[in-house]
């Protein structure tokens, strides 16, 4: 132990702490938050889509090496490195938003009582979540990263920072990037805009039930590649129990009946009526008692970590040296307090005081959970859901008790988790990001500054962005599913009124403790069973290529893979985000993509023969070598 504590305090950085470089300039700004709002509205198409997000930092640096590098022929490790930081911001506010907020439309949408959330709202709700997620990290930076360097191996953010090192494969790398973008852009254009095919594909299977079909999406494809086979399989695991256990047996069993909560007999419903009206409760349980046992299960990790951060809370260190500055303890304090204060006091937030002072405590706590989290198993093992969902469970029992009920009471529950959540999510992305920069040589305050920034640029385009898509497409049944932004709703109304059957939740609380008993993780098959199955079954596809990457022992074709796909990801995002303000251009009483829609003119011919190129196009991307001098 002794030698792992002389080695962690004998680190030397890339960029020594006594040279100066470029680093938070006006162009790694201006790059930076770009960025920033380019990946938080990418995250939130997709994490509205599938309810999964996937890490900004990685792509944001090498579109900062492609740019700098060869655009303005400099050279600049600490620029990059700023750019990925403030750039990263951004996704990871996203996906806080949108894995809550989105509950508050859907109330707006079905009662009078409820209110639709204004820009103003979700701007300073993000705002503040945001802000306060990196002032609690500042005071961690050195327990986790500093301290703990060599102990805990942070996988995105030490994987970003090799990626800064490799500076010189920076342009080729890029242009994986954009070409994902580009493909994705067109292709995405095809499906959705002028509609030459469908974008999903299903048909009944009457002998079995049930029915089946996929959503033949660039940003699903790119998505399963990035996770890998074994979380994409997890996910089709959840979506064949689903699909051909429970319904099937649902439609079995039901005959004629009329069961609540469904309205009409099973035996007219299709596969569809019987997920929306049954299975979706069975898998909320599911996905509920996984978030929860992903919780008990780090429970010592957690305690530890607090603990820990705790006793060196306010630990000296030498500020002298460059990289080891952080922003003032008196700053974080204040900003602390006013947030909180800004919290009760401001009129478009509908929290009071009891409800400011649930997330000043749990925001603390969970921040310093999420930061030692991330470094321990990184960003996609985080158990943020379970740390929302205990929040809100606590939230909207406090409420009921004192009085705060009906949607005033529930609207406020969500707010609550909402800044909870975006303040988790922030601190991961905080902490991954201040790994990077120990590792590279930054300075830690500017960092924090950056991190400031983007989150702010943000938190200003994530309302209106939320905005348009909800015009656009509505959340929900019919339109983007938002899948955790559902599952908080459906909670929060079950500790309020009662409303939730729970029969049909606590069969989905012992499959996930059936699926735990069985050593597989719960949170990926209860969420492959809380989505459609045909958002896995591409997923799975995208698994597949990688994995036969892998068994090549082909690293740099699924190192390029993965930077493909998130141009994939990207590219889907954004051009989701520009049909739906085009949707809401209308040319003699009708929707631009109304009129420019052959609608599905090739049919699902069309439709399997373009994500068949789709895939080859990731398999050619990948093993795509960089031509010579």
């Amino acid at each position: 132990m002794q030698n792992e504590v002389k080695k962690d305090k004998e680190f030397k950085p890339f960029i020594p702490a006594d040279k100066v470089m470029p680093e938070m300039t006006v162009m790694s700004i201006f790059l930076g938050l770009i960025l920033s709002v380019v990946f938080g509205a990418a995250n939130a198409y997709l994490g509205l889509m599938v309810g999964m997000t996937v890490s900004a930092s990685i792509p944001a640096a090498v579109i900062s090496m492609g740019i700098i590098r060869f655009v303005f022929k400099k050279d600049s490790i600490l620029e990059n490195n700023m750019v990925q930081t403030i750039g990263s911001a951004g996704e990871s506010l996203a996906a806080g938003a949108i894995f809550t907020l989105p509950a508050l439309f859907m109330w707006a949408e079905e009662s009078e009582e409820a209110v639709m959330p204004s820009f103003i709202t979700i701007t300073i709700i993000a705002l503040l979540g945001g802000i306060l997620g990196v002032l609690f990290m500042v005071p961690l930076r050195t327990a986790l990263v500093v301290e703990e360097h060599g102990k805990l191996p942070f996988p995105e953010g030490t994987a970003c920072a090799e990626v800064l090192l490799a500076g010189e494969e920076g342009g080729e790398k890029s242009k994986a990037v954009f070409s994902g973008l580009g493909i994705s852009t067109i292709y995405k254009f095809l499906s959705d805009g002028f509609k030459v095919f469908p974008s999903e594909i299903h048909f009944e299977i009457p002998a079995l039930r049930t029915g089946f079909g996929a959503d033949v999406l660039p940003a699903l494809v790119g998505v399963g590649y990035i996770t890998g086979l074994k979380i994409s399989s997890y996910l089709l695991a959840g979506g064949v129990i689903g699909w051909f256990v429970i319904i099937p047996l649902i439609s079995f069993i039901g005959g004629d009946s009329i069961i609540a909560p469904g309205t009409t007999m099973i035996s007219a419903m299709d596969s569809w009526e019987i997920r929306n009206s049954y299975l979706k409760y069975i898998a909320a349980g599911a996905v509920a008692a996984g978030g929860i046992i992903s919780l008990l299960k780090t429970l010592p990790a957690i305690v530890k970590a607090f603990t820990n951060s705790i006793k060196q809370f306010g630990h000296k260190e030498a500020v002298s040296v460059r990289t080891n500055k952080d922003l003032p303890m008196s700053i974080v304090i204040a900003g602390t307090v006013i947030i909180m204060l800004l919290i009760w006091l401001l009129p478009s937030v509908p929290v009071n005081l009891i409800g400011a002072i649930i997330i000043i405590v749990f925001g603390f706590f969970f921040a310093t959970v999420s930061g030692r989290m991330v470094g321990l198993v990184g960003s996609s093992n985080n158990p943020v859901s379970g740390m929302v969902i205990a929040s809100l469970l606590i939230a909207t029992t406090i409420l009921k008790l004192t009085g705060n009920t009906g949607y005033a009471g529930m609207t406020s529950a969500i707010c609550i988790g909402t800044i909870i959540c975006i303040v988790a999510a922030m601190a991961a992305d905080t902490s991954q990001d201040l790994k990077t920069g120990y590792i590279v040589g930054a300075t830690p305050v500017k960092q924090q500054i950056g991190e400031f920034l983007g989150a702010i640029v943000a938190a200003l385009s994530i309302g209106g962005i939320m905005l348009l898509l909800n015009k656009s497409y509505g959340f929900g049944e019919g339109g983007l599913s938002a899948p955790q932004a559902t599952l908080m709703k459906m909670v929060v109304e079950g500790v309020m009124n009662g409303t939730l059957p729970w029969d049909l939740i606590m069969i989905g609380v012992a499959i996930a403790i059936v699926i735990e008993i069985m050593h597989m993780p719960v949170l990926p098959v209860a969420i492959g069973l809380y989505l459609p199955i045909h958002l896995s079954v591409p997923m799975v596809i995208g698994g597949l290529i990688r994995s036969y990457f892998e068994k090549k022992k082909k690293n740099d074709a699924v190192d390029k893979g993965i930077l493909y796909c998130a141009g994939l990801i990207a590219g889907e995002g954004i051009i989701g985000i520009l049909l739906a303000v085009l949707a809401l251009i209308t040319i003699n009483g009708e929707a631009l993509t109304d009129v420019i829609s052959l609608d599905g003119v090739t049919g699902n011919a069309g439709a399997v023969i373009f994500f068949a190129l789709l895939c080859v196009s990731v398999a050619f991307f990948s093993t795509r070598n960089k031509k010579k001098n």
